[in-house]
């Protein structure tokens, strides 16, 4: 700790010393650790501290990488409108306050109107400080929102490139993206939906600005005479058909808008290398894979949001692989549809890769694909793959090494079984 020092004055070094100094940040939030947090501030109740973590979920502040929790770029708008504007509403020893005023209501110690009153109003009451003191919410929020700079607000500056150009996230009405001027014009680049801000580099900023935003031509449909192009969005990337501006009609009014055919791309296959070809059977899902004889309802194979799968009705089963969709016969649907419905998780689906025995376990490691990104596994031990290792890089001595620092935290507490009621 230094000690106290003025404005000027001089200070002698008797000795120095070259000492190194690594650091690291901080572990993101987990819901626990977030609690922990929370009640160590004194702000919310072990009763709500359930509907703090679900609704900064749902309104999409955070999503969940593993247990972690990750700031969106929403959040990071949100927390600078809230610091620059409501400083007051967001500060810790206010809000802390308020939790032990409300508990006082709670108790019966302190009437409810009143305060409720004095709260929106304003009033005497209160800490000081409080928001009564302070003229009351609606004195507050109504002169903050005049001065709120909504483009300012959404704006947050990164860093420079190496030309000297600030680098922005917008968040904007249909999601985040990136920005910068460039010659006197505006440039940006969408952001993928699953990429967390602490990855967001330079050298990841440009390669997204150097992605095409209007997609790259794969050719025209034969059927339709719509070009084709391949994009990256926010949520992936992805293929959809181009549709000229529809001409007037008679009467001056222009026909109906009609919406384009898209596809999410199959995890084989990448936006260098997709072909028209590809492109074409992509956009052409669902797959009709025939009906069934006994029911007569279609059953067709599609890709979704949890892989590919099956669909006759309301009846949806999974298939292990992508490439099944247009392959599956009739009768190959029919047989999966003759097996029991398997609860959870569906039939696995086959490896990435294959890397031979481990050296310590004898056992044979296998990349598979997760939940949460490629792992590898001995049959035991699950070990995910580090953001610098990719699957096709990844060499035998790599897996072995990340299994043994798997196996040397130990196996994972078991799940206690629920209680049953009496």
């Amino acid at each position: 700790r230094l000690p106290h020092l003025t404005k000027g004055q001089v200070v002698r070094a008797r000795r120095l010393d070259a000492d190194g100094h690594a650091t690291t940040p901080p572990p993101r939030y987990t819901e626990a650790s977030l609690v922990k947090t929370l009640e160590e501030l004194g702000i919310g109740r072990p009763s709500t501290y359930a509907s703090i973590i679900k609704t900064i979920q749902d309104r999409g502040y955070v999503w969940k990488k593993g247990a972690a929790l990750v700031p969106s770029w929403v959040a990071f708008a949100v927390v600078g409108l809230m610091e620059q504007y409501f400083a007051r509403l967001v500060d810790y020893d206010f809000t802390a306050a308020m939790e032990d005023e409300l508990d006082a209501i709670a108790a019966g110690r302190q009437e409810r109107t009143k305060w409720l009153s004095g709260f929106y109003f304003g009033g005497n009451d209160g800490v000081e400080g409080s928001v009564s003191r302070l003229g009351g919410l609606k004195k507050l929020v109504g002169s903050g929102v005049d001065a709120i700079d909504a483009r300012d607000i959404n704006s947050i500056p990164l860093f420079t490139d190496d030309e000297g150009r600030t680098v922005y996230v917008r968040v904007g009405r249909y999601g985040p993206y990136l920005e910068r001027e460039v010659n006197g014009e505006s440039q940006r680049a969408n952001l993928p939906e699953d990429l967390p801000p602490d990855e967001l580099t330079a050298e990841v900023a440009e390669k997204l600005f150097a992605t095409p935003q209007e997609g790259r031509s794969l050719g025209v449909d034969p059927e339709t005479g719509y070009e084709i192009v391949v994009k990256e969005g926010r949520f992936g990337p992805y293929v959809t058909e181009v549709i000229p501006e529809q001409e007037e009609q008679a009467n001056g009014k222009k026909k109906a808008k009609v919406k384009p055919r898209t596809s999410s791309l199959f995890k084989s296959m990448s936006v260098e290398t997709v072909t028209l070809e590809d492109a074409l059977k992509l956009l052409s899902l669902p797959r009709v894979v025939g009906v069934d004889p006994e029911t007569g309802e279609e059953i067709t194979a599609q890709n979704g949001r949890y892989g590919p799968y099956l669909k006759k009705g309301s009846d949806s089963r999974s298939l292990a692989s992508e490439e099944q969709i247009f392959d599956i016969t009739l009768e190959e649907a029919l047989k999966i549809y003759a097996e029991p419905k398997r609860r959870g998780r569906q039939t696995s689906s086959a490896p990435l890769k294959e890397l031979g025995p481990d050296p310590q376990s004898g056992k044979p490691m296998l990349v598979k694909s997760g939940r949460f990104g490629p792992y590898v596994t001995d049959g035991e031990y699950n070990a995910s793959l580090r953001k610098t290792d990719s699957v096709e890089d990844l060499t035998v001595e790599r897996a072995a090494e990340l299994l043994a620092e798997k196996r040397a935290k130990g196996p994972a507490p078991k799940k206690r079984a629920a209680a049953r009621k009496k």
